[in-house]
């Protein structure tokens, strides 16, 4: 697989992160929304209504929140451009993958960061290695997104990074 899009584009998303997480009432939100119920702001076309006010209307947690480009992978690579909004029976499947895609994107960030340390050639050889498990070489599917969720590999790269610790 090539590098994935690692920068968020809600015009290609299904407004995932809109209804797959959730938030407590904060200074960061405005009220509680718990997992797989949209927002209040979310309008029937998936856009939020408020978006331009965001932290004004009590929403800055949303201003401050980045993806890294899961939503739209989700939507558009996994899901085909189909939405929650229009099969609403695909939504806890939606929210499974967006939920693990995000921590497949934060992996390959926090890894791309690594790769400019100077690291020595087996720490070089065993970053590729890492990155390599986040990017397959068939595309993910919701069956391997689910198998990896359960495996071991963002174990390995958290401890791959914390072995890190020496280069900063």
């Amino acid at each position: 697989m090539t590098e994935m899009q690692l920068v968020p584009n809600c015009k290609q998303c299904a407004a995932l992160c809109c209804v797959a997480l959730a938030f407590d009432k904060s200074p960061q939100f405005a009220d509680d929304k718990p997992a797989g119920v949209a927002c209040r702001n979310l309008t029937s076309k998936g856009r939020c209504r408020v978006h331009e006010n965001l932290a004004h209307e009590g929403f800055g947690g949303c201003v401050n929140f980045d993806c890294h480009g899961a939503g739209q992978h989700v939507t558009q690579v996994l899901f085909d451009g189909r939405t929650w909004q229009d099969d609403p029976k695909i939504l806890p499947s939606m929210m499974e993958a967006f939920w693990v895609m995000r921590r497949i994107h934060e992996h390959l960030l926090l890894l791309k960061q690594a790769k400019k340390l100077p690291l020595t050639s087996d720490r070089r050889e065993r970053l590729l290695q890492l990155k390599n498990m986040l990017l397959p070489q068939e595309t993910w599917t919701l069956k391997s997104l689910a198998a990896f969720s359960d495996g071991p590999t963002l174990k390995d790269i958290r401890a791959f990074l914390a072995s890190l610790r020496d280069l900063l």
